[in-house]
């Protein structure tokens, strides 16, 4: 029966918009809305039924879909259906990822225009250009505090410039991903300038209050996301003469989701992009959509609805553009961005990995894989049309949100090991080589995060400064082994701009008031291309991480078994300083790849007469797919130096693929 309502909704809707446009040919629209529409209409009438105006907006949430479509150029929707066609395209293992701030790396896009032969050098095909849209010039907060979601920083170029750089890369096989900001706006939007000016419809699409009685409520439950910089969450803002949400910082105002305004403005944002040539979408903050008083307001099943109605309507206009979920929460919760769905991803394709991130550098900081291997297996089944971010290091901290049973199974107090994980990176610990810096320091817990460019956390400062052949060599190895483990993992392995070439902390930022205080600045360089020319002299430290990546990455393209089909078993390898598992594609059988990482200082070996590894090199025909060379075995062992990692297979399996 309720089907029966929505679709005659539907046909009222349509009548009626037909006398409003006209075009020769909307086919595809009609028939992706009226596959989509009784989801969006179910979703929508959840969120707003109860409002008087809810036949006015959901109608007008269909006119913005019909205008998005007709907006959307040719070559895009002939992609969209070969992107239908195709709908398991992105689990491949033939992509590779970058992540840049435009002004640090190229300078604007055309600077970046001219660097894409330099991203296929080294392999990638997939550019994360982060957010380039126009924000106040001292308190942009990295360009996540937008004042016009329609328009770039003129530093950066153009919104035409966009349209470029998107047809240059689609021209070579690469996809585009931009920044969407859906949680909050800038103070200086013109929607937050209307508020402060009295406007009550735009005070209604953020959480505006007289007094302190309902911010009070919030705040009892509420956590702080910078408590350094921007203690509570809620700002008085004197030209209003009310309070504002803002969970961010002060100048960044959290939109109201429960307002239907706000969902169709920003869903029509959302769309805007991916006419002008975004493949990829990263959606910001989402775990925050929803605020909800008794609760910390973040992974409330309504941000949920606010995605998968989204993702919904994305499909009847543009369905081969994908979602990114930036939400760096516990495994138990990111796992619900894909979707509740068996199968399909409702909401996002891809989430952060952030929790491998996490582990990884704990291995690095122990020297052992037991924290790694635990939180591996306490990491939920993802959906099987849905794929994971796994990255390094990123424009972000690095939060340390492991499981405290997880650690405690590793026989860690959580507490003190966290504490020791923030000595150890920031150099405070004794012996420890790494140079990052505290960041978000919460003085009432006694939480911390950690920044830090890759290279310096993984000593490589230290060892350049003091000269020592052995600790640069440990540093070059361990850059290679983080990255093959993103690259092999399961999933779209994402580059940090600058760590291709061991880029070290950048402590510039501490000269710009507007940056002094945010230490994760100090991760985000400005590229040195003369530096960066160094890759191509034999022995520096540029060519051997360049060109060690650069062999990774084709050789990944080249490895079905590293296909995100839910491919990935984890092994026991008996030894705790080696992180290992196994991939195998679902379709070739004998495309196994055995994983395995050593992180200690000293050579471990690997027994591969354990029942784990199945009699996988029972021949002993065994290669590292990255050396193409035979490790040397000795009774049937095989030794993995310091630092390093193999993807071992079977020489002879292979040869029949």
């Amino acid at each position: 029966m309720y089907e029966q309502v929505s679709h005659a909704l539907l046909n009222d809707i349509l009548d009626d918009l037909s006398h409003q446009v006209v075009r020769e040919d909307l086919r595809h629209f009609y028939t992706r809305l009226g596959a989509n529409f009784y989801a969006i209409h179910s979703l929508f009438a959840h969120l707003y039924g109860h409002r008087e105006d809810f036949k006015e907006r959901i109608t007008e949430l269909t006119e913005r879909l019909a205008r998005a479509y007709i907006a959307r150029p040719e070559s895009l929707r002939r992609l969209d259906m070969e992107r239908e066609e195709n709908h398991n395209w992105f689990l491949s293992q033939e992509w590779t990822g970058m992540a840049l701030y435009l002004d640090g790396f190229a300078g604007n896009l055309q600077g970046l225009m001219q660097r894409l032969p330099y991203l296929q050098e080294l392999g990638v095909n997939m550019v994360h250009v982060m957010p380039i849209l126009r924000c106040p010039l001292g308190a942009s907060d990295g360009g996540y505090a937008v004042s016009d979601f329609r328009d770039i920083d003129p530093r950066a170029g153009t919104v035409e410039d966009v349209r470029a750089l998107g047809e240059a890369m689609r021209a070579r096989g690469m996809l585009l991903t931009l920044d969407v900001v859906v949680n909050h706006t800038s103070n200086e939007h013109d929607w937050a300038q209307r508020a402060r000016n009295g406007d009550k419809t735009y005070q209604d699409f953020y959480y505006v209050f007289p007094n302190r009685d309902v911010p009070d409520m919030f705040e009892e439950t509420l956590p702080e996301i910078f408590p350094e910089t921007a203690p509570g969450n809620f700002t008085w803002d004197a030209d209003m003469g009310k309070w504002v949400m803002t969970v961010f910082n002060t100048y960044q105002w959290d939109l109201n989701y429960s307002n239907p305004a706000v969902f169709i403005e920003m869903l029509d944002i959302v769309l805007f992009w991916a006419n002008q040539g975004a493949d990829i979408l990263r959606l910001d903050a989402v775990a925050f959509l929803w605020k909800k008083i008794g609760t910390t307001s973040q992974n409330e099943r309504e941000a949920h609805l606010i995605l998968q109605m989204m993702k919904d309507c994305c499909q009847v206009v543009a369905p081969g553009t994908l979602f990114i979920a930036e939400a760096i929460v516990a495994p138990s919760e990111i796992i619900k961005y894909f979707g509740e769905d068996a199968v399909i991803a409702k909401e996002c394709e891809i989430a952060y990995n952030a929790t491998f991130m996490a582990l990884l550098w704990d291995a690095v900081a122990t020297k052992n894989a037991k924290l790694l291997s635990q939180g591996i297996k306490s990491l939920p089944v993802k959906l099987d049309r849905a794929t994971w971010l796994n990255y390094v290091r990123c424009h972000d901290d690095i939060g340390l949100g492991f499981d405290d049973a997880d650690i405690r199974a590793c026989d860690y107090d959580p507490y003190a090991h966290r504490r020791f994980l923030v000595d150890w990176f920031t150099g405070a610990f004794e012996g420890s080589p790494a140079r990052g810096r505290p960041f978000g320091v919460n003085h009432k817990t006694g939480d911390a995060r950690i920044a830090g460019a890759l290279a310096s956390l993984a000593g490589l400062d230290a060892a350049l400064d003091s000269g020592d052949q052995t600790a640069i060599d440990h540093s070059v190895a361990l850059i290679l082994t983080l990255h093959g483990m993103i690259l092999s993992f399961g999933g779209i392995p994402l580059i940090w701009y600058g760590d291709e070439v061991g880029t070290l902390n950048d402590c510039s930022f501490l000269d710009d008031v507007n940056k002094a205080g945010d230490a994760r600045w100090i991760h985000r360089p400005r590229i040195d291309w003369n530096r960066v020319e160094r890759r191509r002299e034999q022995g520096t430290v540029e060519q051997r991480i360049f060109d060690g990546l650069k062999r990774l990455i084709a050789v990944r393209k080249n490895t079905p078994a590293f296909a995100d089909f839910n491919n990935r078993d984890l092994i026991d390898a008996g030894n705790p300083h080696i992180f290992a598992f196994l991939r195998t594609h679902p379709s070739m059988p004998g495309s196994s790849v055995l994983v395995a990482a050593n992180f200690d200082v000293t050579p471990q070996y690997l027994d591969l007469d354990a029942p784990a590894y199945r009699g996988l090199f029972r021949g002993g025909q065994i290669q590292d797919l990255v050396s193409g060379d035979s490790p040397a075995l000795l009774n049937n062992r095989v030794v993995i130096p310091p630092y390093h990692f193999y993807w071992l297979a079977d020489q002879r399996a292979r040869s029949l693929l």
